[in-house]
């Protein structure tokens, strides 16, 4: 029988390349749970296959909602189920903390429940960020699995708990979840919340003239390390389908590694009008603490799996520009956030 899967947060930018991907290479049905507000311009080019019931099915939910968890999961019957709906954004949880540890913590308490009363032999795919390891020493690089959490936002603090969710239902109810922290990813759709993102919208808005030329920027210093988004679902579907371990938890990252400030001059080498381009700190875009030092070890699961990244650095942050770029010229109006 057809495969079935369950993608929370399909609307979101890693949520529309997964399923991107699925549809390309697999023929599992398709399931994907988002909220009734969640805008649907990430996955606009699969409409017409959603509305003749073509192996796309979307549900709502709320991962505050435990019904509506426990009706999603009855509904989809998911052999595999990707968990990444989330409150992912680190900034915002700073305004936003009790709302970020209800969605993120207790949100996969509710879904993993529903999953162990509904579908408990279903491979769950846990989703939760290198940001739960913070802050890490220098001598701690690269970071490997067993380092030591210290989060540095609510955010963080959230995907502890995730984490932690995750692998209790793996040891305490035999069911086989496998947790992932993903260190930063991106590429097209990406949230302009997130620093790459925003320098690319803001760019794109100056190249057409819509705003002044300068680039708000935030903490210029923190090194990343960094991958396509589009590697990073391939990483997830093979993370399901290739021996899955019950309980296993892995750090997944790119190979590519510089600082915020060399990727934002990445960014503006590609730019059409560059060298009119200032840059200038915004202090409301500064976290009061930051996870500084993100770079992984990513051997265990490249050796469990057999995956590497494959996309170029250039490529994805071309990629990225080009993708507001087109956002931009379709003449909608954009916060410069």
């Amino acid at each position: 029988m057809t495969k079935r899967v369950l993608i929370t947060g399909i609307t979101g930018m890693v949520g529309s390349h997964l399923l991107d991907y699925l549809i390309e290479n697999t023929d599992w049905q398709i399931w994907g749970m988002l909220r009734w507000r969640s805008p649907l311009e990430n996955i606009v080019h699969h409409i017409d296959r959603i509305n003749r019931n073509d192996r796309i099915k979307l549900v709502y939910a709320d991962l505050r909602d435990t019904m509506s968890i426990n009706q999603a999961v009855k509904a989809s019957k998911p052999d595999y189920v990707f968990h990444l709906a989330a409150q992912s954004y680190p900034k915002t949880s700073f305004d936003s903390p009790l709302d970020t540890l209800d969605t993120n913590i207790q949100g996969t308490e509710r879904l993993l429940g529903a999953l162990r009363q509904h579908s408990k032999d279903a491979v769950i795919h846990v989703c939760a960020s290198s940001e739960v390891f913070g802050r890490v020493p220098k001598d701690k690089l690269p970071i490997n699995e067993e380092c030591t959490f210290h989060p540095a936002s609510p955010y963080a603090i959230s995907k502890v708990g995730t984490d932690l969710v995750g692998r209790y239902y793996a040891e305490a109810y035999n069911m086989c979840v496998m947790t992932t922290r993903m260190f930063t990813h991106t590429g097209p759709r990406r949230g302009d919340v997130f620093a790459e993102s925003t320098f690319a919208k803001q760019i794109a808005l100056i190249e057409v003239g819509k705003v002044d030329s300068v680039v708000k920027v935030g903490n210029l210093d923190s090194l990343r390390t960094w991958a396509d988004v589009r590697d990073a679902v391939r990483a997830y579907y093979m993370l399901v389908t290739v021996n899955p371990m019950p309980g296993a938890y892995y750090n997944i990252g790119g190979q590519y590694t510089c600082t915020i400030r060399e990727m934002l001059d990445t960014l503006l080498s590609y730019s059409t009008c560059k060298e009119d381009i200032r840059v200038e700190i915004d202090p409301d875009r500064l976290r009061p603490i930051d996870a500084d030092l993100q770079v992984p070890d990513t051997r265990k699961f490249e050796s469990h799996t057999g995956w590497k990244s494959e996309i170029p650095f250039e490529k994805t942050m071309k990629d990225l520009l080009n993708y507001w770029r087109e956002r931009v010229s379709g003449g909608q109006g954009f916060l410069t956030r």
